[in-house]
């Protein structure tokens, strides 16, 4: 077993991006996605993405070269083009001029398109909220699950993450995809050749299978059923109808390197405490977040993630074969 510290690891991911032909600032922004994705144990957008990724450059399905592009369509809003790049640069782009906006106007939005695959989410409402900010993040990925009642896919896992500052004690972070799990962990058992458990999926007939290679060619069960299904089509029309980006439908995989563009969307947005609930509003959500402490065998989300944050820097990161080399 190889290990390397985070920072050789980030370094290796972005030399496997460059060597690809992926612009720096771009696989410099993939690099820390996908390492703090892995170093939080979140290995299902952590680095078993980097191969899938690395096909979809190679086939043209992301633009090695692209440069997201920025327009502050209102006081409060920012359109980002991701110019069918990956994610993460114009997700990084959002991060950057957000904050600003949202000092000054009290809540701030940006609509992302033309995106792909967005990853952890938690890692981006978690570096608002370390500025102090709580955020929204909403997201469309491409067809995974059908509607109540329904066969054929026509939203994504589509996850959700919220992010909220503390006065005491790591931010609280909430990630989330709408399926019971996230597609990334299928991924990761085909990866491995393991089989998923009952529960997670529908095959293509629409059949119970704990086979992760039919599971990806089928369904995704939605979390809370009907329920699930709604909060589905919330997120489809946030991420994609509002922002003009690409239905889960019509999207390609993130998956493989089969196709187009999936061509996703994504919705951040970002509210000042202050300026919503006063000066000591932070110091009110620490009531709520003290009192949950307080309880025996209960926990904040997104303290298991700086466990293994914490693990990680201190243990380093096993590295997978095709980033293994003398060097490391």
């Amino acid at each position: 077993m190889t290990k390397a510290t985070i920072e050789q690891t980030l370094a290796a991911v972005a030399a496997a991006l460059g060597e690809a032909g992926v612009n720096e600032h771009s696989a410099q922004a993939v690099a820390r996605a996908l390492v703090g994705a892995e170093a939080d144990g979140l290995k299902g957008h952590g680095l078993s993405r980097l191969p899938s990724y690395l096909a979809q450059v190679r086939s043209g399905k992301i633009d090695p070269r692209a440069v997201p592009v920025v327009t502050r369509t209102a006081t409060s809003i920012l359109r980002i083009d991701a110019a069918h790049g990956f994610a993460y640069p114009a997700l990084e782009l959002a991060v950057e001029q957000l904050p600003a906006i949202a000092r000054e106007t009290g809540i701030a939005a940006a609509a992302i398109h033309r995106s792909h695959h967005c990853g952890a989410a938690g890692l981006v409402v978690e570096r608002l909220a370390d500025q102090g900010l709580a955020s929204l993040l909403f997201a469309n990925t491409p067809g995974a699950i059908a509607p109540w009642g329904g066969t054929t896919a026509l939203f994504g896992t589509n996850p959700i993450a919220f992010g909220c500052p503390r006065v005491n004690g790591a931010p609280v972070v909430i990630d989330m995809s709408l399926s019971k799990v996230a597609r990334g962990n299928i991924l990761a058992a085909k990866q491995n050749g393991t089989p998923i458990p009952e529960g997670w999926a529908l095959d293509a007939q629409g059949q119970p299978t704990t086979d992760p290679v039919a599971a990806l060619a089928g369904t995704m069960l939605p979390l809370g059923d009907a329920k699930g299904t709604a909060l589905a089509l919330m997120v489809e029309l946030l991420a994609a109808g509002l922002t003009g980006a690409q239905y889960a439908t019509d999207a390609s995989s993130f998956l493989d390197d089969k196709g187009g563009p999936p061509s996703t969307g994504q919705l951040i947005i970002v509210f000042d405490p202050q300026k919503l609930g006063g000066d000591g509003v932070l110091r009110h959500i620490e009531q709520l977040a003290a009192a949950i402490e307080a309880q025996e065998g209960a926990r904040i989300p997104g303290s298991r993630r700086i466990a293994s944050r914490e693990k990680s820097a201190a243990e380093g990161i096993e590295l997978p074969e095709m980033l293994k080399s003398p060097t490391v």
